[in-house]
């Protein structure tokens, strides 16, 4: 299975980024991006079919039903927790001004650079709980605070500018004012010398990689609360981060109408951590857990829909959905 996984990455990976736009520089369309979200679920719940099959062989049907059932619903987590990178690209290339075409450039590394941050973290994680059961506790509580902080700050909108990371890099690297293309640097002569410079779109790039560390600090103890088989936390993850990219040009358009989501994804950790820090205690089964998250990601998406929809003329409304 792990060979098939790696196999079925790299081939997936290679036919979306050189058979299907390649590297050249296009604006993604709707049509393209409803499609490959779509082969990407589709591949993720293949491989979840595989993986029943594989285990149903090798330990037995309760166990096959078991391991897919922790594979789907941590994809879920995964896939919906993901969904708050989708708003924090939004605004970095709305506050940097990248055109839509050189957006999937920065996202391909983004991606990769995710897959790569992922599974180090995640075999970091699984040693960790291995040898500490307790850390189990402490990934627990970390959620929970992590779940409040998110409901707080759900409405405020990041200082960009006064942003210590933006500051730092525009200290360090000589930053030119306007765009080249898909290019990171560029070399310009200066007083009989030649200067490297960054360009915004490596700005963006950087700022990209970093969120998604952060990200996934908060979403890998969230998977460890459904399993602690590294297999299942690494090939879910995984699964989840693939289709990020086609999701984020699939929603960029009407991300403004899920004005409640974050608000929905704050009570999934919240309930997650509750569920880590009481897993001695009360042991609530996979499939209550995915129910649970399934209708609260449901709930914070038909209630931002509702307050969307609210009729012209009636933004008291809109404010009391």
């Amino acid at each position: 299975m792990w060979a098939g996984f790696f196999v079925l990455v790299l081939a997936m990976l290679a036919i979306d980024l050189y058979a299907v736009g390649g590297g050249k520089e296009h604006r993604v369309s709707l049509r393209e991006a409803g499609t490959w979200s779509a082969i990407w679920v589709a591949v993720a719940f293949a491989f979840a079919g595989a993986l029943w099959w594989y285990v149903d062989g090798t330990a037995g049907r309760a166990a096959a039903n078991e391991t897919t059932l922790e594979f789907v619903t941590g994809y879920l987590i995964e896939k919906s927790l993901a969904i708050d990178n989708v708003f924090v690209w939004l605004m970095l290339f709305s506050f940097f001004a990248i055109p839509p075409e050189l957006q999937k450039r920065v996202l391909v590394y983004g991606v990769v650079g995710a897959i790569v941050m992922r599974t180090v973290m995640i075999f970091a994680g699984a040693w960790l709980i291995a040898q500490f059961h307790w850390m189990l506790y402490v990934f627990g509580a970390f959620l929970l605070f992590t779940g409040v902080k998110m409901w707080w700050a759900a409405g405020e909108t990041p200082d960009l500018e006064n942003n210590r990371v933006v500051r730092w890099l525009r200290r360090r690297f000589p930053i030119t004012r306007e765009l080249h293309g898909e290019r990171f640097f560029v070399s310009r002569e200066e007083g009989g010398r030649i200067v490297r410079y960054a360009t915004p779109l490596f700005l963006v790039l950087v700022l990209v990689e970093i969120t998604d560390l952060i990200f996934a600090v908060d979403s890998i103890p969230a998977i460890f609360a459904i399993t602690t088989d590294p297999f299942i936390v690494l090939t879910s993850n995984v699964f989840a981060i693939l289709g990020l990219r086609a999701m984020y040009f699939l929603l960029a358009d009407v991300a403004g109408r899920f004005a409640l989501l974050k608000y929905g994804l704050a009570v999934v950790l919240v309930f997650i951590g509750a569920k880590m820090m009481a897993i001695d205690l009360v042991k609530i089964p996979v499939g209550l857990s995915l129910a649970i998250v399934a209708a609260i990601i449901g709930v914070s998406v038909w209630l931002s829909l509702r307050r969307t929809a609210a009729p012209p003329g009636r933004p008291e409304t809109a404010e009391r959905n």
